[in-house]
């Protein structure tokens, strides 16, 4: 993306991990915020009952993480004098990105007609709760609200019986899922530019992710005429007992996806010591293991249960069927396989300190991206007026008329 600018108007966190994953990728992202306000996200002390800054720097995962490698500006888009800075950025812009509302965007002057009317070959992006258009187009949203309530995932992970609903398991969850899906529409957008000529707009909501997210599972209740069954976790897998989740002597959990039972049965027996189930006459082969799944995964779930968690990591290093540790978060950012390809990677903070995030997952040429740290409040301002040719008078005046900082 070397060479592509980014212009974005939007707050925490959805959109702007779109600007992430793009400014990872080589664009050129500048970030518009309010001149006195900033993203409104950068007002968030605790997230999931935890700090989000650092104490010790300006370092805070809640904006360093969708808002990395970006420059950012203080404009005041309310204010006319901000208009002639506003313009310019778009004129060299190749990509407007945004999820503000439409009431919002109108008032702003930086709706599609408005921006387009600048820079018609402007790849005019924007980010909703629930739709582009229609009734909800006015309607703002969370994930937690359009992609993790209103799209199934809540109600699939909630379990039958259950005296609550199953939050999202980690905070901005489906916003990040949603931020690298626009990337994804940009890239393709760009290169539709590149072979037509033609810059198409870019309209992604939160549900639509959400349902994309789901869609196994919305597609075969379509196809039932109803809501799809809950199955019990803990009735384990009805046909193969090489598929659940299981409990290790440690209270650890393992969970196994071997779909080819009657493949993967002999190895798995040979590799928990109890080879001599492999020929058992209920074992012995596919169709008798599917048969006798709930036997045999009573079996299973006894043996993992005899051993702790790290037990079974060196006993299956070269299982060949599919399994894996249920890890915590702390776990994931030291994973092996993670830090092995550079996902896990440094970022030197304002401070000087090193800090570390999570990368985006696309690599090119199998090189790890280098991360950069999100920048502060508006400090890319100064830097960014006299790139588009603003002088220290100019550049004065709109300061004291507010429309800058």
């Amino acid at each position: 993306m070397e060479g592509v600018r980014v212009l974005e108007v939007a707050q925490f966190t959805f959109v702007p991990a779109a600007g992430a994953v793009l400014a990872e990728w080589g664009a050129d992202v500048i970030k518009i915020e309010h001149a006195e306000k900033g993203d409104a996200q950068r007002g968030l002390v605790k997230a999931l009952g935890q700090d989000v800054v650092s104490k010790s720097s300006t370092f805070a995962p809640i904006m360093d993480g969708p808002n990395r490698g970006k420059r950012s500006i203080g404009l005041s888009l309310e204010k006319p004098e901000s208009k002639r800075v506003l313009h310019e950025l778009i004129r060299t812009s190749d990509v407007f990105l945004t999820n503000f509302l439409p009431n919002a965007r109108a008032r702003l002057g930086i709706e599609l007609e408005d921006v387009r009317a600048i820079n018609p070959d402007i790849i005019y992006t924007v980010g909703t709760g629930f739709a582009h258009s229609g009734p909800e187009a006015d309607k703002g949203g969370y994930d937690a609200t359009a992609f993790w309530a209103r799209a199934g995932c809540a109600d699939s992970v909630t379990p039958v019986g259950s005296e609550w609903v199953v939050n999202q398991p980690c905070g901005a969850y489906g916003d990040n899922i949603g931020g690298m899906t626009i990337a994804g529409g940009i890239a393709a957008a760009l290169f539709a530019r590149t072979r037509t000529g033609i810059a198409p707009t870019v309209d992604i909501s939160l549900l639509g992710v959400g349902a994309w997210a789901t869609q196994l599972n919305v597609n075969l209740a379509l196809m039932a005429g109803g809501p799809l069954p809950k199955p019990d976790p803990r009735a384990g897998n009805v046909s193969n007992p090489l598929s659940g989740l299981h409990r290790t002597a440690d209270d650890r959990w393992l969970s196994l996806v071997m779909l080819q039972p009657g493949r993967y049965w002999r190895d798995f027996c040979d590799k928990v010591g109890r080879p001599e189930l492999a020929d058992d006459p209920r074992f012995d082969s596919a169709e008798k293991l599917m048969a006798n799944a709930r036997e045999a995964s009573g079996i299973v779930a006894d043996i993992i249960r005899s051993r702790t968690k790290d037990e079974w990591v060196v006993a299956f290093e070269d299982i060949e069927g599919q399994w894996a540790v249920v890890q915590n978060t702390y776990e994931v950012g030291h994973d092996p396989a993670l830090r092995g390809i550079g996902q896990i990677g440094d970022l030197v903070d304002a401070e000087g300190e090193t800090r570390q995030l999570v990368a985006s997952p696309v690599q090119f040429n199998q090189e790890a991206p280098q991360l950069k740290r999100g920048p502060l409040f508006a400090e890319h301002t100064d830097e960014i007026l006299r790139e588009i040719g603003l002088t220290d008078d100019e550049l004065l005046d709109l300061k004291i008329a507010g429309a800058v900082t």
